[in-house]
């Protein structure tokens, strides 16, 4: 039977050859910790074959548990707000909501974050405590401050580093408005993802200082973008690349879409772009960017499948159908979610369809917008 020490160096191995790991403090820091410490309540694993997913819990107890720790995979650790594994007998089908995200993803992040001896840091999802544990490995506890949305899941992560030796400022709250009390820092990194970057990580980053997090929408597509703080309160960076994907924090969550509005009126005209364009992970990416708040379904109309843009919170809506060779597109409500698409989409084809990697994320006071290096 494999050894606990030869599980841990089977990983560290494993993010070494992948380039995950690149430097030797973050290597010592992550060979110092014991992710299996970090998943004692157990963790989902999803049932192959199923359609939605259904989980299935994996407990201390099983045979399996602590060979699955250590694993290069993110592992579930609850589901539907407050569901964890102990709760469950059988399976459950309910959608994923905090997870361990897995480890190689961890130690490439804190690797681009950049940080040196004596910086103070702020993460933003604290989890299950396993990415705080080497962050704090690294850097000293002292400069370690991480906030957690989820009352329960905090407690857990708090047990766990208590456990673990590995005292940092844990404080539940909304990560989406930092920590002023112990601002500035000198790098944030975010463990969830953010349709939006907020204005409180800017204001509470030291000029010169980075913010290293994953944006996205509503239609699927994110990426890891990497922000400096200007003296002026804005920010830019680079996409980093790699279609980087975390849950959304939790206020960035979309809303159930209820019941759908009369989609049989609106203004139609021929769309410029169609609909089938967003199969693309870069193209869904960077049109959602230009409506972060849009929602994607397909529906049966008249015998023709039509997609379906919706922004609930501006109660706006396109519906998209394919006529021949052309794509018509019907809009109604205050904005017109399929212009703001075309528009966002027109930019990035007049510049060349450069790679993700070319993008340039700015965000202001007013909002955040995607520009391009070349």
């Amino acid at each position: 039977m494999i050894t606990l020490d030869a599980l841990q160096q089977q990983l560290i191995d494993s993010m070494t050859h992948s380039g995950a790991v690149r430097t030797e403090p973050w290597k010592e820091a992550a060979a110092a910790v014991r992710r299996h410490e970090f998943l004692r309540g157990g963790y989902f694993r999803p049932v192959l074959g199923t359609s939605p997913t259904a989980w299935a819990p994996v407990l201390e107890t099983d045979e399996e548990w602590l060979a699955g720790c250590y694993v290069d995979r993110s592992l579930v650790t609850q589901i539907a707000g407050t569901i964890r594994p102990e709760d469950v007998q059988g399976t459950i089908t309910r959608q994923p909501t905090s997870s361990s995200t897995l480890p190689s993803l961890v130690l490439r992040m804190l690797e681009a974050l950049r940080v040196e001896p004596g910086m103070r840091v702020l993460e933003i999802g604290t989890g299950t405590g396993y990415s705080t544990a080497v962050l704090a490995g690294r850097l000293g506890e002292d400069n370690v401050t991480s906030v957690e949305y989820d009352e329960d899941v905090a407690a857990r992560a708090h047990r766990s580093l208590a456990q673990h030796g590995t005292w940092p400022l844990l404080v539940t709250g909304d990560g989406l408005g930092g920590y002023a009390a112990s601002a500035p820092y000198d790098r944030i990194i975010a463990t969830c993802g953010v349709r939006a970057v907020p204005v409180e990580w800017l204001r509470q980053t030291r000029p010169g200082g980075e913010i290293l997090t994953t944006v996205g929408g509503w239609l699927g597509a994110s990426d890891l973008v990497r922000l400096t703080v200007n003296d002026d309160g804005t920010a830019e960076g680079p996409v980093l690349g790699g279609q980087v994907e975390f849950m959304l924090a939790r206020p960035h969550t979309p809303p159930p879409l209820g019941l759908l509005p009369d989609l049989s009126g609106g203004e139609e005209r021929e769309a410029r772009i169609g609909a089938d364009v967003l199969a693309d992970w870069t193209t869904r990416f960077i049109a959602q960017l230009g409506a972060p708040s849009v929602q994607r379904l397909a529906l049966e109309v008249d015998g023709r499948t039509e997609d379906i843009l919706l922004d609930i919170e501006g109660e706006s809506w396109a519906s998209l159908y394919q006529d021949g060779d052309r794509w018509i597109v019907r809009q109604s409500g205050p904005t017109r979610p399929w212009d703001s698409i075309e528009e966002q989409l027109g930019r990035w084809h007049a510049a060349g369809t450069p790679a993700i990697e070319d993008a340039t994320v700015r965000v202001t006071a007013e909002g955040q917008s995607l520009h391009w290096q070349k």
